[in-house]
């Protein structure tokens, strides 16, 4: 059985969370409010946070952040309103895997934890990738979400995982963005395809000899890009 961390304010939309996450099997611990949220957190043993934004004492995206900081890789799921575009935003960049608008309906908050759930599974999985990758002096770690080249050692986001894995499972293959945008996020609505640029660019600054000059990660114009593979593995 799964357990999710719900942190919600409003009574009556926690309730009926909590009633509907039930009916399909999961575990729910509720908390109202931000303050004890992280220290809750650390207490407990969960497989995804379910987290509003908007908050009495701490805001969510601060607990997601502190999260982050403290080395947990759980999912987390942003509650959000309409009018919190900006905060919506600057909490997937946090470290959020995704977020649902009020007011939503139950299916479609469900449709949005088992696809991240999938994700999770995939992301784990050795039967392509070996759980650390290794090329040319340069490795990504699948399940501690780190990663080191030229550079030094960096940690990575599950969305830059996601995406490294996705193009190594492909090796020498052109990978559109929107094949990268529905395989790690799953639809469409965020984020743009600006977005995968900018993650490909966090990518290239930890891999690549010369971020300016990929010679890995390589950009196939006016598709997207492609992993070149370890340079004794390329064909001439």
């Amino acid at each position: 059985m799964k357990t999710i961390f719900l942190v919600e304010d409003d009574a009556n939309l926690a309730d009926g969370l909590i009633l509907n996450l039930e009916a399909e099997g999961y575990q729910v611990i509720h908390l109202s409010e931000g303050h004890n949220a992280v220290s809750e957190f650390q207490r407990g043993s969960f497989d995804l946070v379910l987290l509003d934004i908007m908050l009495p004492g701490v805001d969510g995206l601060t607990i997601c952040k502190e999260i982050r900081e403290a080395g947990s890789t759980v999912p987390i799921l942003f509650i959000t309103a309409r009018s919190e575009t900006d905060q919506r935003i600057e909490g997937l960049v946090a470290g959020g895997d995704d977020y649902i608008t009020k007011p939503f309906e139950i299916g479609e908050l469900l449709a949005r934890i088992q696809g991240i759930f999938r994700r999770e599974a995939w992301l784990q999985s050795n039967k392509k990738v070996k759980e650390v990758f290794e090329f040319d002096g340069r490795t990504v770690d699948f399940s501690s979400y780190r990663a080191s080249g030229p550079g030094g050692e960096s940690e990575l986001t599950r969305k830059e995982c996601l995406v490294m894995k996705y193009l190594v499972e492909r090796t020498g293959k052109a990978v559109s963005r929107d094949h990268l945008l529905d395989a790690v996020w799953g639809y469409h609505t965020y984020p743009t395809n600006r977005t995968i640029d900018n993650f490909i660019l966090k990518l290239r600054k930890i891999l690549e000899d010369d971020p300016k000059n990929p010679e890995y990660i390589e950009t196939v114009r006016g598709v997207g890009y492609r992993f070149a593979g370890a340079r004794k593995n390329r064909k001439e």
